[in-house]
C-alpha cells in the first residue's frame, strides 16, 4: 500500500527488494561498540579494537561526528538515541517532506488512523471555557451506549481532573483494551454523573455523511481514504440511489488521502474497464506502475460533481485528477494540496516505521500535480503554485484543457468569502483570548437552549442573540471592541447558528445549516440539479450563469 496522505503513511507490500535494503540499512547502522576512551578534540578513528564499518570518507564523517557527540557533548546521549537520531536526521536531510523516520507511537497512530479502529470509548471532546466538552459520543460507541450526551463536560477520567488535560491527554487515558473499564466524571447542566464504561473495538467510519439533498442530488463526504473507503463509498450510494438520487456530490474537501489502492478503487466505482486512472514512475530504469479501471461501472447514469480545496490531497488528488481527467465529474471549489508522490512505510524490528517516497505518480492525461518543494520555495517557505502561464497543459479525453504542476484545478473555482478581512481583524484584536469567543459563542448555545428560545433547526440568530455573545466576550476579559466585533458579525452570526443547531437539534440538523450556507455545495447543486446525465452538468455550466451568490447567514 502506499501512501499519499501529506502526513499520515501507510504500509505497502510491494518492493521487497526496498524492504531488504531499508533492513541493511538498519542492521548496519545497528553495528558494535564504536565510541570508547579518550580521542582527540575531532575524533579521527574509533577507538582501537572497535570494529570499523568500512573504508570511506563519508563513514569516516560519520563515525567522526558521532564519537565527538558521545564523547564531548554537554548531555550524555545513550548509544540507542545517537543512533536513532542518526537515522532521522538521514531521513531529514534527504530534502523531501514526506520521508520522515517514525517513533513506534507515531505508526500506531497512523495504523489507526488509516483503519480507523482502536479500542477505547468514542468521546470527541473539546475545550470550550477551560472544561473538556463532549462534542459527540460516536453513535454506536461504548460512551454513546452508556448514555453520554453532547455537551456534557468531562471533568475527571478516573478520578483524576481533566481540567488541564490535553486532548491527547485525554485521547490516552480514555484508551486501553476491549473488556476493561474505565470511569469518567460528567457535568450536566449542573448535576454530576459518574459513569463505569466498558471498552470496546470503535471503528469511525471513512464516509463521514451519506444524504439525499433537495432535488434528488445525494452528498457523501469522505474524510480519508482507509482500508474500508470504496467499501463503505459504494454501500451508501447504492442506498442513496435507491432513495431517488439521480445526481451526486463527492465531497473531498479536507480530505488528506490514505491509502493508493482504496483512492483507485473509489475511482473505479465511476469510471469505465480500460479507462487509466494514475500511473505510478520510480526511480530511473525501473518499470512504472499502471492502474486503471477493471469493473464497469456501478451507476453509469449518475451525473457527478467532486468538490475539493487546499486540504484535499493524495489520494483525494489522485480520484479527482481521474474523474477530470475522463471527464466525468465536474470538479468545484479551490485549487488541491498539489500532493504528487507516493509514500511507503517500512516497519523496523524496534516497532518504529521508515516512511520513503518511493515514487511520483501522474493522472490519466500525464499531469504532475506537485507543488514545489519547501527547498524550492521563496524565502517565506510557501510553496508557492507556478503560474498559469507557465504551468504544462494538458488535454482531457474531451479536449478541455487542464493544467499541471500545482495541485488539481477546479472546472468551477469557488470560495466561501464570509467577511475574511473582518474576521482576520477581530481575532487579531483578541490576541491570546481568541478561544474566548469560541467559548462565549458555545456559551450562548447552551442558553439559548436552556431557554427554548429556537422554533426549530433554521431558527434565524437575532441580534439580541449577537448582543449576548458580546457580552459573554467582556465578561471573558476579551473585549476587541464592539466596531470590530460588529463588522464580523456575519461570521460570528453563522458560528452561532450551527452551534445552537447542534446542541438543540443534533449534528444532522447543524450538517443540513451549514449546507444552506455552503456557497461550494450550493453551486454543485445548481449544476447537477439541471443535469440528467454526466454528460450533461458540462453543458448545463455553460448555459449557467457563473456568478455565485453567498447566502446570507442563518
Amino acid at each position: 500500500m502506499t501512501d499519499p496522505i501529506p502526513d499520515t503513511p501507510v504500509r505497502e507490500r510491494r518492493r521487497p527488494r526496498a524492504v531488504v535494503a531499508s533492513v541493511l540499512f538498519v542492521a548496519l547502522l545497528g553495528m558494535g561498540g564504536w565510541y570508547a576512551g579518550r580521542q582527540k578534540e575531532v575524533p579521527v578513528a574509533p577507538q582501537t579494537g572497535a570494529p570499523r564499518l568500512a573504508n570511506g570518507a563519508g563513514r569516516k564523517l560519520f563515525e567522526q561526528v558521532m564519537m565527538a557527540v558521545q564523547q564531548r557533548f554537554v548531555d550524555s546521549v545513550g548509544s540507542d538515541q545517537l543512533f536513532e537520531k542518526a537515522a532521522a536526521g538521514l531521513l531529514d536531510e534527504l530534502g523531501d517532506p514526506y520521508t520522515t523516520y517514525l517513533p513506534p507511537d507515531r505508526l500506531k497512530s497512523l495504523d489507526e488512523q488509516i483503519t480507523g479502529t482502536y479500542a477505547g470509548i468514542g468521546l470527541n471532546v473539546n475545550e470550550r471555557d477551560g472544561f473538556q466538552t463532549v462534542v459527540e459520543p460516536l453513535p454506536g460507541s461504548p460512551a454513546y451506549k452508556a448514555g453520554v450526551q453532547m455537551g456534557d463536560r468531562l471533568v475527571a477520567i478516573e478520578g483524576m481532573s481533566t481540567r488541564k488535560m490535553l486532548s491527547e491527554e485525554i485521547g490516552r487515558a480514555v484508551r486501553g483494551k476491549p473488556g476493561s473499564k474505565v470511569n469518567i466524571t460528567l457535568e450536566r447542566a449542573g448535576r454530576t454523573l459518574e459513569l463505569n464504561i466498558v471498552r470496546d473495538t470503535v471503528h469511525r467510519r471513512a464516509v463521514a455523511r451519506a444524504v439525499l439533498l433537495t432535488g434528488s442530488v445525494a452528498y457523501v463526504d469522505i474524510n480519508i481514504f482507509g482500508n474500508k473507503t470504496s467499501e463503505e463509498l459504494a454501500t451508501a450510494v447504492d442506498s442513496l440511489v435507491k432513495a431517488g438520487a439521480t445526481s451526486l456530490v463527492l465531497d473531498l474537501r479536507g480530505n488528506p488521502g490514505g491509502l493508493l489502492e482504496q483512492g483507485v478503487t473509489a475511482a473505479e466505482l465511476f469510471l469505465d474497464p480500460g479507462q487509466s486512472i494514475v500511473e505510478l514512475r520510480s526511480r530511473p530504469g525501473a518499470l512504472s506502475d499502471k492502474y486503471g479501471d477493471r469493473e464497469p461501472q456501478r451507476w453509469p447514469n449518475l451525473a457527478l460533481s467532486v468538490l475539493v480545496d487546499h486540504g484535499s490531497a493524495s489520494a483525494s488528488e489522485i480520484v479527482a485528477g481521474a474523474l477530470q481527467d475522463h471527464d466525468r465529474a465536474i470538479v468545484i471549489g479551490s485549487s488541491s494540496f498539489g500532493k504528487g508522490s507516493a509514500q511507503t512505510v517500512f516497519t523496523l524490528n524496534s516497532g518504529a516505521g521508515v516512511r520513503l517516497t518511493t515514487a511520483r505518480w501522474y493522472t490519466p492525461s500525464g499531469r504532475s500535480i506537485s507543488k514545489p518543494l519547501p527547498s524550492e520555495t521563496d524565502d517565506d517557505g510557501d510553496r508557492r503554485t507556478p503560474p498559469d502561464t507557465v504551468r504544462p497543459a494538458f488535454k482531457t479525453d474531451a479536449g478541455r484543457t487542464v493544467l499541471g504542476g500545482g495541485g488539481i484545478l477546479p472546472d468551477v473555482a469557488v470560495s466561501d468569502s464570509v467577511a475574511p478581512a473582518a474576521l482576520q481583524a477581530l481575532t487579531r484584536a483578541l490576541g491570546p483570548h481568541v478561544s474566548a469567543l469560541r467559548d462565549a459563542i458555545a456559551a450562548e448555545a447552551l442558553n439559548i437552549k436552556r431557554g427554548g428560545k429556537l422554533s426549530g433547526p433554521t431558527a434565524p440568530v437575532t441580534p439580541e442573540m449577537l448582543n449576548d455573545v458580546y457580552a459573554g466576550l467582556v465578561s471573558r476579559t476579551a473585549s476587541p471592541g464592539r466596531p470590530l466585533y460588529d463588522a464580523a458579525a456575519e461570521w460570528v452570526a453563522r458560528s452561532l447558528g450551527y452551534e445552537m443547531t447542534r446542541v438543540s437539534f443534533g449534528v444532522e440538523a447543524e450538517f443540513l445549516r451549514r449546507a444552506h450556507d455552503d456557497v461550494v455545495l450550493q453551486r454543485a447543486i445548481q449544476l447537477l440539479r439541471g443535469s440528467r446525465t454526466p454528460r450533461e452538468v458540462f453543458a448545463h455550466l455553460e448555459s449557467l450563469n457563473s456568478k455565485v451568490v453567498v447566502p446570507a447567514a442563518r
